[in-house]
């Protein structure tokens, strides 16, 4: 029934068993080790099979060049960022420094200017000192002479910024005319002596006063105003050139002064004829309203109230420190000072009283005005002034 013989299953030539043989997909094998994941179809995609991977991003893509290039240009930039802070710092510091320059300088500067402006006001004191004699006043002024002599020493020494080097010989300048004034104003006062020639005594001193009152040009002009220039084509702001005034009268340079104060010096106190001063007139401003002693006064107050005083030389001689007061009899009591250098014969001189934050108002009361009676003074009637005043609200 079977059909078969056994023979047949044991024949290695059987048909059979050779089709079984090579038929490949008999030919099973069992690996039990292959850990391989279970790939799984993802739905709506192509199975792609467990053999592939998937594929990673992409990275950016590399500037021409290749990366080396792009550090390099990276290097680049921050060696100019740094060479760009590395140049403002420098120029930074140099503008720093050059405005150090320009302060030490300046400092320098303002002590000898100041040094050399209190000198004159000493030779302004000491030439109309009441009753001074005219040996004393040369020996005076001599001892002037010496200091300013050290003082242009100290003048030559200063090393000023480049810029500035023209202004500083103008500077030295300014400085050996002070000294020249002084050492001509002594040998004037001593030709005084030997001469009884006043007229040209006192030429011979106004020529060295001139002297004095060109340093004082020359420190304004060719110094100072010319620094100042400098310094703001430099751009150095904020840094202020001190002024040095040596003449402090103005008369200094007029022979007429001198031919008074060589009467004064040689006579002193024993003058001949009418001496004395007076009280010519008291101006308000900034209105200009004239008080009168007569009548009442009413003086609107204003933030620059002044009280302007006339002084006149009604005498014959040329009189020196005349003191003028000004007096408001309220509460508090109000009481100023001032002092007039010197004042010609026949000659009007004003001074000028200002600074009255405590003024009491709307009540009557009293302003008085006195000028000191000089040496040999005998007629004091017109030395003091009274007006009767009333304070309002401007």
């Amino acid at each position: 029934m079977l059909g078969v013989r056994l023979g047949d299953f044991l024949d290695p030539d059987h048909t059979v068993f050779d089709r079984e043989k090579n038929d490949p997909q008999t030919d099973i094998e069992f690996d039990f080790f292959d850990e391989s994941p279970t790939v799984e179809a993802t739905p709506g995609k192509k199975d792609e099979g467990p053999g592939k991977r998937r594929r990673l991003p992409k990275r950016p893509p590399t500037p021409p060049g290749g990366p080396q290039l792009y550090r390099l240009g990276v290097l680049i930039a921050g060696a100019i960022v740094l060479a760009v802070i590395f140049i403002l710092v420098i120029n930074n510091c140099r503008g720093d420094q050059k405005r150090a320059a320009y302060e030490d300088y300046i400092d320098d500067v303002g002590t000898v200017a100041s040094s050399s402006a209190d000198l004159g006001k000493q030779l302004n004191t000491q030439l109309t000192a009441p009753g001074i004699k005219i040996e004393a006043l040369r020996g005076d002024i001599e001892g002037l002479r010496d200091q300013q002599e050290q003082i242009l020493q100290q003048t030559e020494d200063l090393s000023p910024p480049g810029p500035l080097v023209e202004q500083q010989e103008a500077l030295v300048e300014a400085m050996q005319f002070r000294v020249n004034g002084l050492g001509g104003i002594a040998q004037g006062l001593q030709l005084v002596a030997e001469t009884d020639n006043d007229e040209e005594a006192s030429q011979n001193l106004a020529n060295q006063a001139q002297r004095l009152v060109a340093s004082d040009v020359v420190y304004a002009d060719a110094f100072k105003a010319a620094a100042e220039e400098v310094l703001e084509q430099q751009g150095v702001t904020n840094v202020a050139i001190p002024a040095s005034v040596f003449v402090q009268t103005p008369e200094l340079s007029s022979p007429s002064f001198w031919t008074d104060s060589i009467q004064r010096l040689t006579q002193g106190t024993e003058t001949s004829g009418l001496r004395g001063n007076g009280i010519a007139s008291v101006t308000v401003l900034p209105g200009g309203q004239e008080l009168s002693a007569s009548g009442d006064n009413t003086i609107a107050v204003t933030d620059d109230l002044v009280f302007e005083v006339a002084v006149e030389n009604s005498g014959e001689s040329q009189e020196t420190q005349v003191v003028v007061r000004l007096v408001i009899r309220q509460q508090p009591r109000i009481s100023k000072e001032q002092t007039i250098d010197v004042i010609a014969s026949g000659e009007t001189k004003t001074v000028r009283f200002s600074g009255f934050d405590q003024i009491a108002f709307s009540t009557q009361t009293t302003l008085s005005v006195t000028v000191e009676p000089v040496p040999g003074e005998t007629n004091t009637d017109n030395n003091t002034r009274e007006y009767p005043i009333i304070f309002t609200l401007s």
